[in-house]
């Protein structure tokens, strides 16, 4: 993490291998990759980074971190299990009052948000790290009934056009459309 920057890079994954967890290369190329951090991401971190600095003086030598940059570990250094997260996650969703929804499902949210705000695909697939922007935008994006209709009603604004708007330039207004 470059807070300074804003900036993250991965290099790394925690995987399950053989029962127990490793920080292995990541899958592809393209998952090794750079990641622009939104301002509050960058707050939130900073202050995790203080967090994992008290935690450390804390443990003292029961301090297990091996150096690997782990943004986020248990008290004592070592790599959060995932069902440990997961269960977190779910507790914290209660608490919000937000639907029931796992972990990995952030990654379709951030893909369908950024897809809603008019990040093209290309982006989006590089942000998720993914190979093929098929897999991005058949898997990780969804299209809310309200983005839907929204967009449909601007068909329609068109549609409807007068031709006075200095930018309608496709010569085309007024002209009758077969449907």
């Amino acid at each position: 993490m470059d807070l300074h920057e804003g900036v993250r890079t991965v290099r790394q994954a925690l995987q399950r291998v053989g029962g127990e967890l490793l920080i292995v290369t990541p899958k592809t190329q393209r998952s090794a990759r750079r990641v622009a951090l939104p301002s509050a991401c960058v707050t939130a971190l900073r202050a995790q980074r203080a967090q994992q600095i008290a935690d450390r003086k804390a443990a003292g030598s029961n301090w297990k971190g091996t150096g690997q940059g782990l943004v986020f570990t248990t008290k004592n250094g070592t790599p959060i299990e995932p069902r440990n997260l997961n269960r977190s996650f779910e507790a914290l969703c209660v608490r919000a009052g937000v639907r029931k929804v796992r972990f990995h499902d952030l990654r379709h949210t951030c893909a369908s948000l950024l897809h809603e705000q008019g990040a093209d695909a290309r982006m989006i697939m590089e942000v998720l790290g993914h190979s093929s922007i098929r897999v991005t935008m058949d898997i990780y994006t969804f299209v809310r009934l309200d983005s839907q209709r929204s967009a449909f009603d601007r068909v329609g604004d068109a549609l409807r056009a007068d031709g006075n708007d200095p930018d309608d330039d496709d010569g085309a207004a007024g002209a009758p459309v077969a449907v």
